[in-house]
């Protein structure tokens, strides 16, 4: 079966730069790679037939005598060069940032990051806090500080890799790099582990750290601690501590942003006479006036009165929410007092109570209709 022509397999034009070919061929390899698609024939041959024209299109005397030739000037029965003749290092050139790629490999494996869960109250989160917490972790080992190798002795460069932390597993006309089975990637062989950490470079243990939480933090806000994190891997950075914040829930207040919501119970007759009220707030009380005929779910608000939130300029504000609160274990003389009351509204009903009126025929109109 003949071969396709190379720039029809990538799918660009004779004219395209060695960007767009790499490019494309990236895009190709990564979807069709046997690793992404086992027991798939076809994508394998896609991918085989991907990488000999990459390798061809990709070298400027190879491209040259493709474009001039054809496929007989690069056949090697024909004089040309081998398209099988290709450098193994193709594919490294190209995905070594994604499969790990070629020389030397950095032997940083930095430690993983860690999150902790801190609980603070509504007034802790409004004016911040210090406290401290105690965390477990990976540390450095003490003894062979973070080596991992006996005292007196070091880690020696992998035979099997020769400290470049991958070798090259070869299939067929390619091949492929993978992480070094020997070292697992750090490039160093211990032959005397440390006593203390058995060749791990770390050691469980807990730590006790200071945290500062700043004013205007809000459920669900991180804080982070760089390098408290575990402990990387025989000497390597450690990861970050990320300190999550959750808000109890308070008896009074409940938070939106930087606002806050309260609800305040008023007798019946103060908020048909109206009067003044004391308010709570996060810091202290305010007091505010309450108009005659004032009715329950009414809300008031206190601007200023809120958080300052840890981006926000000013403070936000407080909602009060009158809830008229019915009397309950009546006297007799009260009760005898709320007959005449209801008796008098209902000489005027439309008058003392314009909402019920206005509800009635509501339901009238409903069900006539």
């Amino acid at each position: 079966m003949s071969k396709r022509d190379y720039y029809d397999v990538l799918g660009v034009s004779r004219n395209a730069g060695d960007d767009e070919i790499k490019k494309v061929y990236r895009k190709l390899a990564m979807e069709h790679h046997p690793d992404r698609n086992p027991d798939n024939p076809k994508s394998e041959e896609r991918f085989k037939e991907a990488k000999e024209a990459y390798e061809i299109l990709s070298d400027p005397n190879k491209r040259s005598a493709y474009d001039q030739q054809g496929h007989a000037g690069v056949d090697p029965s024909m004089g040309g060069g081998s398209p099988h003749g290709f450098s193994s290092d193709t594919f490294g050139d190209v995905f070594g940032d994604i499969f790990g790629g070629q020389g030397t490999q950095s032997n940083s494996y930095r430690g993983a990051d860690l999150r902790y869960n801190m609980e603070i109250t509504l007034e802790q989160a409004a004016r911040g806090t210090e406290t401290k917490i105690r965390v477990p972790t990976m540390a450095s080992c003490d003894v062979c500080h973070g080596s991992g190798a006996k005292q007196g002795t070091s880690p020696s460069t992998c035979p099997t890799c020769n400290g470049h932390g991958q070798v090259r597993m070869q299939q067929g006309f390619f091949s492929i790099q993978q992480t070094c089975p020997k070292c697992h990637g750090s490039g160093k062989f211990i032959s005397s582990p440390c006593g203390k950490c058995f060749g791990e470079g770390r050691i469980k243990q807990h730590k006790t750290l200071s945290v500062k939480i700043p004013a205007g933090v809000d459920d669900g806000d991180r804080i982070r601690l760089s390098g408290e994190g575990e402990a990387g891997i025989k000497g390597s950075p450690s990861g970050d501590l990320y300190v999550v914040v959750n808000l109890l829930a308070h008896s009074v207040f409940q938070r939106d942003n930087n606002d806050l919501h309260c609800e305040m119970p008023i007798s019946f007759t103060t908020a048909a006479l109206g009067g003044e009220l004391q308010v709570p707030t996060i810091d202290g009380y305010a007091k505010i006036k309450v108009p005659a005929e004032t009715q329950s779910g009414k809300i008031f608000r206190l601007r200023g009165k809120g958080i300052k939130g840890i981006r926000s300029h000013t403070h936000g504000d407080l909602m009060c929410h009158l809830m008229v609160e019915t009397p309950v274990k009546l006297a007799a003389r009260q009760k005898e007092l709320l007959h005449e009351l209801e008796a008098l509204n209902q000489k005027d009903s439309s008058r003392h109570s314009p909402r019920t009126r206005s509800w009635v025929n509501k339901v009238r109109e409903f069900f006539t209709d």
